[in-house]
């Protein structure tokens, strides 16, 4: 089991006063050698950092309890081990049949996205436990016909159902600023669809989820559109406290919700200031994905990496790697590409970048760099690497303590 609601971090000495993690040249180091005699790709969890992350999250979430968004761990020990801790409650689950199977064991759970998904809805509609322990996401009446026309009120359990509404921005100028989810996007839209909802037999409104990508999906840090991106998110917030606020206001009126739900890693600080909200969701920051390293208020530590093998040595300033290409979800950009980060100064190559198979490497480092050697790789969003390997290695100083299957070890693969 993960426990990390021990007091994992350094007690004394010069070590306590800047983490390892921020010495790329003794954290590195360190993760190689308790690995070395693994095959690759080797698959990484550091306990302390992970530990960090985690109570990290909670300070910036302001008190706000925090559901795990699974998409960005995809390990049953990690999503156990952060429940463990308190500040952490429910999770945020990504398809209905990865929430039956986690509702074997908990009994919070919120389906992120709607579901069309017939054989699973007949699952959850059979097991009374599983209608109390799953709330499905929807925001069109067309996922409530689904779910009647499998079984209809009376030949099923009622079914907990939250909305999810549009938390983007709409700008004159602009257009939509932010992901493409609900078509609810005012208080009055959703109010009507809850209306609906509440009408109908076989259903009960238990929650709100809005999340706000471009504030917690969208780094502030640096680049030349670092200035626009911050004015961009600072309206986008004004924005949002009011329709929120609007929304939440409406809704309480027609049906008494259980959650109303906000945040990502990259808002949770907005979203622990929202009155109008009741929990945050994170999932990516606990792994510490280098997308975060491009915000201004926090930095992950990267408890999550992967080493792959130097397999060839096509020119003098080339290393290239067997793997490495896991990209995560968004558009194809360098944000979303897994980064090389140790030994320091390597670089993808522009025309190929990451490969699926082989992914080449340069900068002053390649030169060094010989046939099974290693290269050390963080992926942007956390949740890459379980979708490709069967297992994680956990760390603790020196040695690896643990294994912890990740959903495909478990023979899972639900997207």
């Amino acid at each position: 089991m993960l426990d990390l609601t021990a007091d994992l971090s350094p007690a004394t000495g010069p070590a306590a006063v800047v983490p390892e993690w921020q010495d790329p040249a003794r954290y590195w180091p360190r993760l190689a050698a308790a690995t070395g005699h693994l095959p690759a790709p080797v698959a990484v969890i550091d306990r302390e950092a992970l530990r960090h992350n985690a109570m990290d999250l909670l300070v910036r979430a302001g008190g706000l309890p925090i559901r795990v968004a699974s998409k960005s761990v995809r390990v049953r020990a990690v999503l156990d081990g952060v429940l463990a801790l308190p500040g952490y409650r429910g999770i945020l689950a990504f398809t209905l049949a990865e929430a039956l199977w986690l509702a074997e064991s908990h009994d919070d759970i919120v389906l992120g996205y709607p579901t069309v998904d017939r054989p699973g809805l007949e699952a959850l509609f059979a097991s009374e436990e599983a209608a109390q322990r799953i709330t499905l996401m929807v925001d069109d009446p067309a996922h409530l016909d689904i779910v009647d026309s499998v079984a209809p009120a009376g030949r099923r359990p009622d079914i907990r159902v939250a909305i999810d509404a549009d938390a983007s921005l709409r700008s004159a100028a602009l257009g939509h600023i932010g992901v493409r989810r609900s078509a609810l996007f005012t208080a009055g839209e959703v109010a009507a669809f809850a209306r609906k909802i509440v009408r109908r037999p076989g259903f009960r409104l238990v929650g709100l989820q809005m999340y706000e990508a471009q504030i917690a999906g969208q780094g502030d840090a640096a680049g030349p559109d670092a200035p626009i991106i911050r004015l961009m998110q600072a309206r986008s917030r004004s924005e949002l406290r009011q329709r929120r606020a609007a929304i939440v206001a409406a809704l309480t009126d027609i049906a008494p919700l259980e959650f109303l739900n906000g945040g990502g890693t990259g808002s949770l600080e907005f979203t622990g200031s929202d009155e109008s909200l009741t929990e945050a969701s994170a999932g990516s920051g606990l792994l510490g994905g280098h997308l975060f390293d491009g915000y201004r208020s926090f930095r992950p530590a990267p408890a999550s990496a992967v080493a792959f093998d130097v397999v060839r040595r096509p020119a003098a300033d080339i290393a290239t790697v067997l793997g490495g290409g896991w990209i995560a979800s968004g558009p194809p950009v360098a944000s979303r590409q897994p980064l090389p980060v140790w030994p320091q100064g390597l670089r993808t190559l522009a025309r190929e970048a990451a490969g699926e198979v082989q992914t080449p490497l340069q900068g002053p480092a390649a030169t060094q760099l010989g046939v099974g050697d290693r290269v050390w790789f963080r992926h942007a969003k956390s949740g890459e690497g379980a979708e490709r390997l069967d297992r994680y290695h956990l760390v603790s100083g020196d040695e690896v303590i643990d294994e912890l299957p990740t959903y495909r070890g478990e023979g899972k693969a639900f997207l």
